[in-house]
């Protein structure tokens, strides 16, 4: 009951308003001296002459003109003053009925029919609340990022912050991110990893001495499979292909069959034992006719990616396999090919691999 009082207040306060100005008999306004709106025409010209000889700017210019524009439409207005008569009269009345009948009676069913009375009021802090769910990385980023700026030894922050990092290809930020969190938290398996990554990362790919230090204290705790992958990177690097392949092997046999790294690292493996990847069978062959299956898979592979399209996996499954028989024109070409069909949601991988493969 109190919203319809407090409503029909508010379209009597309107109405009154609107009803006011009808209500008083218009006065005529003297006329003003003859030559004022001579004179602002004038003005007018005169500010356009300076411009034009450059006495002053166009911003003051085109202030001048405003104000010499006002004063004009005001003087010629006031050189045509509204004398009230009897058809004056006429329109106030119809004015006033409009104000108080027709607006209420139109208003009152649209509020109706639109407004929502039994809701309640809706506090300000939870109009300013926002669904986590339609917050972006950048912006969520972005909160972190201020909030580590009036907290900087929060180490939680830069444990949650340092993986976004690296994931967004913020490589140099990640390593400081994770550094600070080892700092503040102390040294744990992902951390140590983490960093190492992100110091392969910062260095297209190579794995530097700091890196493999840290992937090393990775592991002494046990089983760390993002450490494990890039030691056995290492010893590739090295020119240690057997201990590279061997390393490979265990984490394979170590790691559950859905674990999200098993594709790359059995593409390695098949890139170092010199086969595509899911032909092992292929390596029981006799060697006269195993260099003949391994090139027949690698050409049933381009062919099928090429007609039906495929996965990152599957384009850089070709890729390596050209690299693995010496085909490097055909491993550029097909990386060329990849960038094409994926786009540029496949641009990171795809730029590591062609780091890591020199190409």
């Amino acid at each position: 009951m109190l919203l319809w009082l407090l409503l029909a207040a508010m379209t009597g306060l309107a109405a009154f308003t609107l009803l006011w100005p009808l209500a008083r008999i218009a006065a005529v306004a003297p006329a003003p001296a003859p030559d004022d709106a001579a004179f602002y025409r004038a003005a007018l010209a005169d500010i356009d002459h300076d411009r034009a000889r450059g006495l002053i700017g166009e911003r003051e210019a085109d202030a001048a003109r405003t104000e010499a524009a006002r004063r004009l439409l005001r003087s010629e207005a006031e050189s045509h003053p509204v004398v009230t008569g009897v058809s004056s009269l006429r329109r106030r009345k119809t004015a006033a009925v409009i104000a108080l009948i027709v607006v209420p009676a139109l208003a009152l069913p649209a509020y109706l029919a639109a407004g929502s009375p039994q809701l309640p009021d809706q506090p300000l802090a939870a109009r300013k609340a926002v669904d986590p769910s339609a917050i972006s990385v950048a912006e969520a980023v972005a909160r972190i990022e201020a909030h580590l700026a009036r907290n900087p030894d929060d180490g939680a922050g830069y444990d949650m912050l340092a993986p976004v990092y690296l994931r967004m290809g913020r490589a140099a930020d990640a390593a400081r991110a994770y550094s600070a969190a080892l700092r503040l938290n102390g040294e744990t398996p992902e951390r140590l990893a983490g960093l190492g990554e992100a110091l392969v990362t910062g260095a297209e790919g190579v794995v530097t001495a700091e890196a493999q230090d840290l992937f090393t204290r990775a592991s002494a705790a046990g089983f760390n499979p993002r450490a494990g992958f890039y030691l056995a990177l290492a010893r590739e690097q090295d020119g240690d292909r057997e201990g590279a392949a061997q390393a490979f092997e265990k984490l394979i046999a170590a790691s559950p069959a859905d674990a999200p790294w098993l594709p790359a690292a059995r593409e390695k493996l098949a890139a170092l034992r010199g086969t595509p990847a899911g032909g092992e069978a292929v390596a029981a062959l006799p060697e006269s006719e195993r260099d003949a299956a391994i090139r027949g898979m690698v050409a049933r592979l381009a062919e099928r990616l090429a007609t039906n399209g495929g996965s990152v996996d599957e384009w850089s499954r070709l890729i390596r396999s050209h690299m693995a028989l010496g085909e490097k024109e055909k491993a550029a070409q097909a990386l060329g090919d990849a960038r094409k069909a994926l786009g540029a949601d496949a641009t990171q991988p795809l730029d590591a691999l062609s780091r890591e493969l020199r190409l």
